[in-house]
């Protein structure tokens, strides 16, 4: 967020100066105090509901102003400083006051990883944090997760009942210490306490062993990622077929013995939040840890335990160098519930699945599940947003009403508006399952306590039938239904500040549409609470209703019909079950419902494409066409366009007649999808010189497809705007229609 800049004061020796943020939890009261003894300085610095108050007194005032914003902690986000002249009063000294409370403006600050310099009392065997796996600081460790309420303070987190020790007494009240106001502050002598030895889990992992651990915001499950018996067994108890895994590596050196990373990714890597990043994968580990894919999500440890387990495993400190042991480590989530908390519940759920299960006593407050990025045109793009970034809010750029956004039904998230702020919660999941929607509410209770709000107004999605609508129904508040398409593009849109018409493309796979189809491939004009569909792409018959995004063939037959191809489809699919039955009602039009979905004729693609093309988890079969792409290549024709319909009847025909193979098809299939989606949103008149088009939807997510469609809509002079702040694809609904109610309840 932008820092806002209050007029300075033209004189005074002493000033009030109110910094707005995240500044609590981030060591930022140690900081003002340490530059105001720096400075000579007399005042107070305190901790309240509105951020941080402090008065300064003495000839250095204004430096110290300045130097709050150039120096400010590493973890801290300044919004807003705001400073008034205030009559002296005398004071010599500097203070650090008492937190107060009251109604509460201010914001807790995410997870943050392990600091370098924790690390060097983690190994430091003069150090009394000597390989105790919850060593932290106000640099780093928990936040979000072990909060129950604001103000940040240890008597409102899991770290409680946890009574400190003498020495870690004295740390947390000296003003020069870092670990000032440290509130998970912990050592061995008062801390938490594993239950199982390093040693032991790590004996276990090299055994083959599946292992389930506690972290930060709930359970992995961990098995050695070089062990291919082991990453066969976690996928067989897990009931996890082909979704990738993702992999929990030392350091970046070790991330670069099984990926090629760009200094993008690596950097990426090595933010304070360590999300899992995506990156080109070296093919030497199991092929079962990411079938069919070109990238490996890799994380860096984030946590102590994390860097004991590989400093055992290897004998190898985190500064010394590449370790080449490796962890997968994904969520303790059985059958696709939400990630696992409580320890009495792990040993319950898990015991079918892991060989051990290791917790710890510090309770998990909030779970939050491993943040998934990528770069992608230049920049990094979430694929899922939860730990190390939630709950950091999104500036909408003014004031507005309280509103809760409900997201939609799968990738479920909620956004609670306050004031200009977004606060955009963990990923939630697929509320189809019972847990996922007890959790979806408590997420919803959780943050309206931690923010202090109570919404004006419900958002939702259209479709009736999402269980995330019928909570917003009965939530008895000013009910604002907000088109699925729509939401996508003014997510966007609120996330880059702008305010008026925008022209954008939501492309994904299904979308309840304003008549009641399936949407999925719509260029929209949307300015706040209006909008207008102006262009969608030809429809295709989604032959055997909802079996057809589960089964690429069915849409590949549909393509051969829409084609009029049916001779080659009865050659390619006669050995499928009911093929014969289905041929035949294929060629009646009105059989099966149509979509305009990208997302389906990406599943048509594959299905003409790849052999045996499977959906075991959504976007499967395209994401493993875009691993086949090395350089997209332009069919021309390949398309056509009428009265604002795409149609890509020309590229089908093409991949049914020429049966290029599998790498040559999805190299054709990619370049001509960006040429004529480039071709289809110029043409509107709308697209001006200069405009700036909104690129949303979860098949935004596909970089090869991005990455050239931005090319080429840049080299005609537009401005090209992705989801940064959330997800392009469902995960992102909600900030878009918050952002749409808002608008809405201002025009009312």
């Amino acid at each position: 967020m932008a820092t806002s800049q209050a007029t300075e004061p033209a004189s005074g020796l002493r000033l009030r100066v109110r910094v707005r943020g995240a500044v609590q939890g981030v060591g930022f009261r140690p900081f003002a105090y340490g530059v105001a003894r720096r400075l000579s300085l007399g005042g107070f610095v305190r901790n309240d509901s509105e951020g941080v108050l402090i008065e300064v007194e003495g000839r250095n005032a204004q430096d110290f102003v300045a130097a709050l914003r150039a120096e400010a902690p590493p973890l801290a986000r300044i919004d807003a400083v705001d400073i008034q002249d205030v009559s002296p009063l005398g004071t010599e000294q500097f203070e650090i006051d008492t937190s107060t409370a009251g109604a509460t403006l201010t914001r807790i600050p995410p997870d943050a990883a392990t600091c370098p310099d924790c690390l060097e009392d983690l190994f430091d065997p003069r150090s009394r944090f000597f390989h105790y796996p919850f060593v932290n600081c106000t640099h780093c460790g928990p936040r979000f997760t072990l909060t129950r309420a604001l103000p940040y303070d240890r008597a409102q987190t899991s770290m409680a009942t946890f009574a400190m020790c003498a020495a870690c007494t004295s740390d947390y009240v000296d003003p020069t210490n870092r670990r000032f106001h440290a509130e998970p502050i912990a050592c061995p002598d008062c801390g938490p306490r594993l239950s199982h030895s390093i040693a032991d889990i790590v004996a276990a992992l090299r055994a083959g062993k599946i292992v389930a651990l506690k972290g930060i915001g709930g359970y992995h499950l961990m098995c050695d990622a070089r062990n291919a018996a082991s990453v066969a067994e976690l996928r067989r108890r897990k009931a996890r077929d082909a979704k990738p895994f993702a992999l929990l590596v030392a350091n970046a050196a070790s991330a670069a013995l099984y990926a090629r990373p760009s200094a993008a990714e690596l950097a990426l890597a090595q933010t304070p939040a360590h999300p899992i990043v995506l990156m080109p994968s070296r093919h030497n580990l199991p092929q079962a840890i990411a079938p069919g894919l070109s990238q490996i999500g890799i994380m860096l440890a984030y946590t102590p335990l994390h860097h004991l387990l590989f400093a055992e495993a290897a004998q190898i400190l985190p500064r010394d160098g590449a370790n080449d042991f490796a962890l997968v480590a994904t969520s303790a989530n059985p059958g696709g519930e939400p990630l696992i908390t409580d320890d009495v519940e792990a040993h319950a759920r898990l015991r079918g699945i892991a060989d051990l299960i290791v917790s710890h006593d510090r309770e998990i407050v909030v779970r939050a599940d491993d943040s998934v990025v990528q770069i992608l045109d230049g920049a990094p793009a979430f694929i899922r947003r939860a730990r190390g970034y939630t709950p950091e809010p999104i500036d909408l750029g003014a004031d507005g009403p309280c509103v809760l956004a409900c997201g939609g039904h799968l990738k479920a998230t909620v956004t609670i508006t306050r004031g200009r702020e977004a606060f955009v919660a963990q990923h939630a999941g697929d509320l189809s399952d019972a847990e996922t929607l007890r959790f979806y509410r408590e997420t919803i209770a959780h943050m309206s306590r931690l923010l202090d709000v109570a919404p004006e107004a419900v958002a939702c999605d259209r479709h009736p039938d999402y269980l995330s609508t019928r909570y917003a129904e009965k939530s008895r508040l000013p009910l604002v239904p907000v088109q699925h398409h729509v939401a996508h593009v003014a997510a966007v849109a609120a996330e880059h500040g702008i305010a008026g018409t925008i022209l954008g493309v939501a492309l994904d796979g299904h979308g309840h549409g304003a008549d009641g189809g399936a949407w999925g491939g719509e260029l929209l004009r949307v300015d706040g609470a209006q909008w207008s569909r102006v262009g969608h792409l030809a429809p295709l018959a989604l032959i055997g209703g909802d079996r057809a995004a589960r089964e690429p063939w069915r849409m590949a037959l549909a393509a051969c019909v829409a084609t009029g191809r049916l001779d080659a489809a009865a050659d390619r699919f006669r050995v499928r079950p009911h093929a014969t039955t289905l041929l035949g009602m294929a060629r009646d039009q009105h059989a099966w419902s149509p979509t305009t979905s990208l997302g389906r004729l990406f599943d048509a693609a594959a299905g003409l494409l790849l052999l045996d093309a499977r959906q075991d988890y959504e976007g499967q079969a395209a994401m493993q066409l875009e691993a086949l792409v090395e350089t997209p290549r332009t069919l021309e024709n390949g398309w056509r366009i009428e009265d604002g319909v795409l149609d890509f009847s020309p590229l089908l025909a093409f991949l049914i007649d020429e049966a290029p193979d599998a790498r040559a098809g999805a190299e054709w299939f990619h370049g001509t999808l960006a040429a004529g989606l480039a071709a289809w949103i110029v043409a509107d008149p709308a697209a001006i010189d200069g405009a700036r088009i909104a690129l949303g939807g979860g098949c935004m997510m596909n970089r090869i497809l991005a990455e050239d469609l931005s090319g080429r809509l840049r080299a005609k002079g537009f401005d090209v705007l992705h989801a940064r702040a959330v997800p392009a694809n469902d995960g992102g609904l909600s900030l878009g229609q918050a952002a749409v109610a808002r608008a809405a309840l201002a025009a009312n």
